[in-house]
């Protein structure tokens, strides 16, 4: 593995750009398969980017939340599927690794709790890969809805349930679980870092329309964990840390998408070239408005990513949060549609990088956020509401 200096920034994005070629290369039959992208997660660990959001101190890069978006925006160039997987690793590493310590104390983290952080973040700089247990059926990313449920054991937790969407299901080193205390009455929820082992059985349910090689199949827990797998260290953090500081679980994903953009302008101008379609006017403006959109995505997904890194958790930082999701989920979708177009039907085959990569940029608003949740919180924000709480059905 590289030096954490040198996976650190540029050098880190410099490592993705040179993998990215090889991530498309390798992303058709991962596609087809709709299996995990083994040999890419290979390549990312020898080149130290698992631990990409640890900081230096423990072996890894240190990066910030905007060297995070650039990677996976460079990785998404070359397989959507690997850099959304990457993308929830880094949610899990991100978010323990930067969340205030001030905030996670004045919580009533224990001092154990802070022994437990580093020694998931060092492993995750040696190589270990953690996947987002969060999602269920008939209740979606909703923690408020949350059914898998925890009690309290004579050496921890027992975590019982049943999850849906679980990215890089049985390839992962450990799971973020989140649960609901059985005995109470409230939704209090709080997440758990769960090794892979013993209690933990993937059903093999995934079969989507994009991002099939994500291998998101539903996962279930019977297992026990010990006091140390409570992260925080306190009971019914879940909820809060999601309205205060949601860009993990919503603007992590727009960096995501916008490589996927990025990638259809890319596939779309090789095949117009290639068939002479560039002589045509109205194919060319539909590659400079595709452009010209990315470009846009892009610059809101950096200007949230800069307020992230500068004042986590402000009520202006949260909006541009939910404005990149929206935007990226939007622009990716709206893009590869209109570029499948221009290129004509012999780019909807199955097996042209086009006719993949549109069904891929697809998923991009029906992902949590979806399009018209975010939407509908930036309008309830813009007409002066909560928009966290001041709705009908509770946002988390």
């Amino acid at each position: 593995m590289p030096a954490p200096t040198e996976s650190k920034g540029g050098g880190a994005l410099a490592l993705a750009r040179e993998l990215a070629p090889r991530f498309a290369d390798r992303a058709a039959a991962h596609d087809e398969r709709g299996r995990f992208p083994e040999a890419d997660f290979a390549e990312l660990r020898e080149a130290g980017l698992t631990g990409l959001m640890v900081p230096e101190r423990l072996g890894g890069a240190g990066a910030s939340f905007a060297e995070y978006a650039a990677v996976a925006a460079a990785l998404a160039r070359g397989a959507g599927s690997t850099a959304l997987i990457f993308n929830m690793h880094a949610s899990v590493t991100g978010a323990l690794a930067q969340t205030p310590e001030h905030l996670v104390r004045a919580l009533g983290a224990p001092e154990s709790f802070f022994a437990a952080r580093d020694k998931a973040l060092a492993a995750a700089a040696d190589g270990a890969l953690y996947g987002v247990a969060m999602s269920e059926r008939g209740g979606g990313s909703r923690l408020s809805k949350t059914t898998t449920a925890y009690r309290r054991s004579a050496n921890g937790f027992r975590i019982t349930g049943a999850k849906a969407f679980v990215s890089g299901a049985g390839h992962a080193d450990a799971y973020l679980v989140t649960a609901r205390d059985a005995d109470s009455e409230e939704p209090l929820v709080s997440h758990f870092l769960v090794p892979a082992g013993d209690g933990i059985r993937v059903e093999e349910t995934w079969d989507s329309l994009g991002m099939r090689a994500t291998g998101s199949h539903d996962v279930h827990f019977d297992v026990e964990v010990g006091e140390d797998a409570l992260l925080g260290g306190v009971e019914g953090l879940a909820l809060l840390l999601a309205e205060a500081m949601p860009q993990w679980l919503v603007a992590s994903y727009a960096a995501v998408y916008t490589g996927v953009a990025h990638a259809a302008v890319d596939a779309a101008a090789a095949h117009i070239r290639g068939r002479g379609l560039d002589a045509l006017a109205p194919v060319r403006a539909r590659i400079g408005r595709a452009d010209a959109a990315v470009a846009a995505a892009e610059l809101v997904v950096a200007e949230a990513a800069r307020r992230i890194d500068a004042a986590p958790g402000e009520e202006d930082t949260n909006r541009w949060v939910w404005r990149a999701k929206l935007t990226a989920g939007d622009t990716a979708f709206q893009v590869a549609s209109s570029l499948l177009e221009a290129a004509g039907t012999s780019a909807s085959r199955r097996g042209h990088p086009l006719e993949r990569l549109y069904r891929d940029a697809r998923c991009g608003a029906l992902q949590p956020a979806t399009s018209d949740v975010c939407a509908d919180w930036l309008g309830a924000a813009a007409l002066g509401a909560d928009p966290d709480h001041d709705t009908a059905v509770p946002r988390w």
